[in-house]
Formats: structure tokens, sequence, C-alpha cells
């Protein structure tokens, strides 16, 4: 095997061998291996969560965002922050939590089937009617005091990042509303009423609140706790933060905007996405990988380009130590406005 050919794992060459031994640790946006015993941890979740407080940390905000950011905190209303991937608009939400002490941030990515109901809360009717009749099989009756019964239908909601961030505390909680100009046409509209009254119903719960004791259910959060919730409805004290991003792709009606504080953000410099870079892979990588920062700005001034692409062509010509590092980078790091 040649010197330009030692980096590579598979070979082509139709001949087994164990070379998979020497395949370095995974980029850590891809490690999978600290997820638990059970399969119920989700140890790459853990570690994106990391890189985002380490981002959180690190991040120096100009004037200008420091002052929507403080207006939207003021005036308890949504920042709608605008701007190309890795601008840092997903950063601002965690460094807000981070340095208010605000807890995790509840994140919603909005896709092109994103609905209201989503962000709210899911009630699963299935699960309960298959509780309720095996419980009934069982005790060759009607099943009382079974998990379906009335005082249970709690364990079938679970709220929504939306519903989460609503909940009545003393604190407010960050959402996030991830790539909202991805949603459907109707999605934006749709919000304004929950932004803007801070409270929802579930109907689910209040057609039967009358027979609940003290007229409460307990569902879980999307955090996976268990809350109560009184007369079926969902009512925040301290109104989130919340934080719906746009990569520009489209607009927003004027009553949506006119209920938000816009925030554009220019293109991350230098400095930013050397921060970026620092914060989910250290600092040997980002130091190594300085040339190539440079090399992505001088090309997103012409070509639409993500940070992700950065960072995978940083991790892979540091890890794996390749000889035509630079061939590789501009392989890895494609525009994404390409020509037809």
């Amino acid at each position: 095997m040649t010197e330009s050919s030692e980096w590579l794992i598979y070979r082509g060459a139709g001949e087994p061998h164990d070379g998979l031994d020497r395949l370095p640790d995974p980029p850590p946006w891809r490690d999978f291996t600290s997820r638990d015993a059970a399969g119920s941890g989700d140890g790459s979740q853990d570690r994106r969560l990391g890189a985002h407080r380490h981002l959180a940390e690190l991040h120096r905000p100009g004037a200008e965002e420091l002052e929507m950011i403080n207006a939207a905190l003021y005036l308890r209303r949504p920042l709608l922050v605008t701007g190309s991937p890795g601008a840092g608009k997903s950063t601002l939400a965690h460094s807000v939590a981070y340095e208010l002490g605000l807890g995790n941030v509840l994140r919603w990515s909005i896709v092109s089937r994103s609905e209201l109901q989503d962000g709210l809360y899911h009630y699963d009717a299935i699960a309960r009617l298959q509780d309720v009749q095996i419980a009934a099989q069982a005790d060759h009756g009607p099943g009382s005091g079974a998990p379906g019964a009335v005082d249970g239908i709690g364990g079938y909601i679970r709220l929504g990042p939306l519903g989460t961030a609503l909940l009545p505390s003393d604190k407010p909680r960050v959402l996030l509303i991830d790539e909202l100009d991805k949603s459907d046409i109707d999605l934006p509209n749709d919000l304004l009423n929950v932004l803007e009254e801070g409270e929802f119903a579930i109907p689910e719960l209040e057609r039967i609140a009358d027979r609940l004791p003290d007229r409460t259910a307990e569902v879980l959060t999307a955090d996976g706790v268990k809350v109560p919730v009184r007369d079926g409805r969902v009512r925040c004290r301290a109104f989130p933060f919340v934080v719906l991003t746009s990569n520009g792709e489209r607009d927003f009606p004027a009553p949506l905007m006119r209920r938000c504080i816009h925030l554009e953000l220019g293109r991350p410099d230098h400095n930013r996405l050397a921060t970026f870079v620092r914060a989910h892979l250290g600092d040997e990588a980002a130091r190594a990988g300085d040339d190539l920062v440079t090399r992505f700005l001088e090309r997103s001034r012409s070509e639409l380009l993500a940070t992700d692409q950065l960072l995978n062509a940083i991790y892979l010509t540091d890890a794996a130590a390749t000889p035509s590092r630079d061939r590789l980078a501009d392989l890895l790091i494609q525009r994404l406005d390409r020509p037809r």
C-alpha cells in the first residue's frame, strides 16, 4: 500500500483484511457508543448538548444582537432570527439559557409536515384503547381500575417542546423553533394565537376534568418529567424565551412579524467559525484546521456552504491525516447551490 493510500480503510482491492481496527473514534456528533445498556440513553444527543454548552460559553454577541435579545426578554416576545446556515442562530438560544440559568433548551425542529399539534402535545389514543381492552380481558369485566381508566389518561399524553415551554413556572424556559421557513404555509399563522395568549387546551382532558381527582391529570413533558395539568389547560406564568430561526427561504406573514422581535444575523466571521470548530472538535483540531476556515469563508462569499461541511472536512483531514488534504476538503465542502 502506497503512502498516499495509507489512510484508506476500504481499499477496493477485493481482499478481506482487518483494516477496520484502524478506524479512529467517530466525530462527537456521530458517536453512539454512550447509549446505556437498555438503549434508552442517547449519547450522541448528550455530546451535541455538550458542544452547544461550550458554544454558549464562548459566544460573544455583537451590539445589535445583544440589544434585540434583551428587547425580546423585556417585551416577552418571540425572537425571530434570520440568517445563512452557520450564522449562529441556534447558538443564541443556548447562550441565553446558559447565562441566565434557564436549563436545557427545548428544541422543535420544523419539517414540511410539522403541525401546531406536534409542538403542543401528543395523545396516544390507540395505546390507551389497547390497554383498556387487555385489562378488561384479564379481569373478565369492564376493566375497573385499569391503567386506561379515566384517572390514568395522563399516562397517554406527552407534551411537545412548545407545550412544555408553556407550563407554569417562576422562570421561563428557552424554546428553539428551528428552521420555521421549512414549514407548511399554515404553521406560522397557527402559532400566532398560542404565542400571543401563552396557553392552550388539551381537549381530551378538558372533557373529563370533572371526573379527575382534583380535576388534575399527570402528563409527561418533552423532558420526560411528569407534571400536573389542571382543568385540561396549560397556562404559562413566565412567558418562555422563544427563538424562531429561518434560513431566509421564505417570507412570513405580517401578523407573525409584528408579534416578533426580528434579528438578522450576517455571515459568520473567522472568529465565530473558529469558535464553532473549537467547541465541537477541540483546540488542537481548530488550530490545525484554521486554514480551512479561511478558505471556507472566502468561498462562502460566492457559494452557499454549510458549517457542517467545514466540521466534516476538519475532522476527517485531522483524524485521517490524509496526504491529499486540500483536495479531500474541497470534495467535502461542495457548494449547496451548484448550478444545474
